[in-house]
């Protein structure tokens, strides 16, 4: 008996720490959650490492440099938005070269060191919950799920 999987669209943020502060940008001119503060982040391509993924996007966004192995799993959550659910992998980077800037400057209006325990009020809800959910320790997560029932 054969029967179809479902295939999840998978997501990669980056906490580049610096101390307990975390680069965060915020959302512009995207059409999805615009005016909100999320991590550098963006989508598994074919061919990738997740690790490998999220160093691209980190380099993509903010113009700094990190390899892969410095990319640390800190949090993995089950997403559901909209009408799909999707994984989001956090990744954890503290060693990386180079100065912070606005590299995507059509995606993000700003950009700026937060505490980690003192997050924007602006801050996307899967991410806030993340956030937390890392600085607890919860290695998983899952956000959404009650709109479904």
């Amino acid at each position: 008996m054969s029967r179809e999987r479902y295939h999840l669209s998978i997501a990669l943020f980056v906490l580049l720490l610096r101390g307990d502060d975390l680069l965060m940008l915020r959302r512009s001119q995207t059409g999805w959650m615009d005016g909100n503060y999320s991590l550098p982040a963006g989508g598994l391509e074919l061919g990738e490492t997740l690790a490998a993924a999220a160093a691209r996007e980190l380099r993509e966004e903010t113009g700094v440099e990190a390899a892969a192995d410095d990319m640390q799993l800190a949090h993995t959550m089950h997403v559901w938005t909209e009408d799909r659910s999707w994984l989001g992998h956090y990744f954890i980077c503290r060693q990386w070269c180079g100065t912070p800037f606005l590299a995507e400057p059509e995606k993000h209006s700003e950009m700026g060191w937060q505490n980690l325990a003192a997050l924007p009020e602006q801050t996307i809800p899967y991410v806030r919950q993340a956030l937390e959910a890392i600085r607890t320790g919860q290695p998983y997560s899952e956000y959404g799920w009650e709109s479904r029932q």
